[in-house]
């Protein structure tokens, strides 16, 4: 049974790590860690970009957790391993088919894949840290939801660009 334990810990992990991931995204990423996000929203030249370093942060704090469970202090291997997943299934979806960071190309046309396709690509459309919309990774709000967001944004710089009082 305690197996069951385990796994149900690796299963609420991933579950968390895409609000953790998604708030990261969000509030870090897109203000004072801007710096190093930047690099993902810009051309990639190569087949890395700075944005990467993120993965290694929390690729690091999983080995850490792993080490430190697989050392006697349960539950944390099983906390890192969660993350572990969360980061498998990131990398497949995140960077492999939205991203197209594969040698094989693979465009979803219907379902939930087509869904996060489009929610990541509708975040992208944004110029720029602010305004974005979709920041999760494994959950993607309805597309409709996110057109409206982004219309919305869309109509505010219009209303920006109209006003001479307002500095550009």
């Amino acid at each position: 049974m305690p197996w069951l334990v385990n796994l149900l810990i690796v299963i609420v992990v991933v579950c968390i790590m895409e609000g953790v991931a998604t708030g990261m995204h969000k509030y870090v990423m897109h203000r004072w860690g801007w710096g190093w996000h930047r690099s993902h929203h810009e051309t990639r030249h190569g087949m890395f970009e700075v944005n990467d370093l993120y993965a290694l942060v929390f690729a690091g704090l999983a080995i850490l957790l792993i080490f430190a469970g697989t050392r006697g202090i349960w539950p944390l291997q099983w906390v890192g391993a969660g993350m572990t997943l969360y980061g498998i299934i990131y990398f497949i979806l995140h960077d492999g088919l939205v991203h197209q960071r594969w040698p094989f190309r693979y465009v979803p046309r219907r379902g939930y894949l087509r869904r996060l396709y489009l929610a990541h690509h509708f975040h992208h459309d944004v110029r720029g840290k602010e305004d974005c919309v979709s920041f999760g990774f494994i959950y993607a709000p309805p597309v409709d939801k996110i057109q409206a967001q982004l219309k919305a944004y869309k109509k505010r710089q219009r209303g920006l660009k109209k006003r001479p009082d307002i500095e550009k």
